[in-house]
């Protein structure tokens, strides 16, 4: 470790700030400190920490680029202000975890538990969801930009200010779903349901008509949005 770095301990919490951690130093800190240890402005880039145990963990703009948490549990941990773009959290728990005002572009969520896991304000471009388990699970305010969501349920959730621009909807489920805000902007529909969803406040520019009449058959549109489904395919309603 390097001679710069600086532990706090308040209580049974332990502070872990300004550090650099390897595998084995990390796994060291975690085995001596007490329960919901605290890491801010640390760097774990390119660090394997697979199956290790973050339970309870908060992490305050730390850096953990293309880190692996793969089969980690993660349940009941924070995560504020932090950078992670293309970290794999394949297979890991993150139930009941919290993740905020972070960049997450790229990450990998392949098979990972997402019980009642939150992200609020986070950047998710390019994320990939497959085989996740996410009842409960709730995205506000956040970029969905490109990522692979195939399969997931957002059924009856209110959907605040999320963009799915581009994104693999596959075999998701948004029925009587309501779209508070936020784009559907060339989505990828494939068995895709939406009846009784409210898209009334979503955009909607890239969608086919015949996207509409297959996947959007029962979900509620506005009449400028329906007038310009059907521009798009070059008919024009005077």
């Amino acid at each position: 470790m390097s001679s710069n770095m600086n532990e706090t301990s308040s209580g049974d919490a332990d502070v872990f700030s300004g550090r650099t951690f390897n595998r084995e130093e990390l796994a060291r800190a975690l085995r001596q400190c007490g329960d919901e240890p605290s890491f801010e402005h640390c760097d774990f880039d390119g660090a394997d920490l697979s199956n290790l145990d973050f339970r309870a963990a908060r992490f305050t703009r730390c850096s953990f680029e293309q880190t692996r948490f793969e089969h980690c549990d993660l349940a009941r941990s924070q995560w504020v202000a932090c950078k992670g773009a293309a970290a794999k959290f394949r297979y890991s728990n993150a139930s009941d975890a919290r993740f905020s005002r972070s960049d997450l572009n790229n990450t990998d969520w392949t098979g990972a538990r997402l019980s009642s896991t939150v992200f609020s304000e986070v950047k998710l471009t390019g994320a990939r969801f497959v085989d996740a388990r996410t009842l409960g699970l709730t995205f506000e305010d956040s970029l969905l930009v490109g990522a692979n969501l195939k399969g997931l349920s957002f059924r009856k959730q209110t959907l605040k200010s999320i963009n799915f621009s581009d994104a693999d909807l596959t075999e998701c489920d948004f029925r009587d779903a309501v779209f508070d805000g936020g784009s559907l902007r060339n989505v990828r529909l494939r068995d895709t349901r939406f009846d009784g969803a409210d898209l009334r406040a979503a955009e909607l520019s890239g969608i086919r008509l015949s996207d509409v009449l297959q996947h959007l058959k029962g979900a509620i549109l506005s009449v400028e949005q329906a007038v310009m489904l059907i521009g798009d395919c070059g008919v024009r309603v005077l």
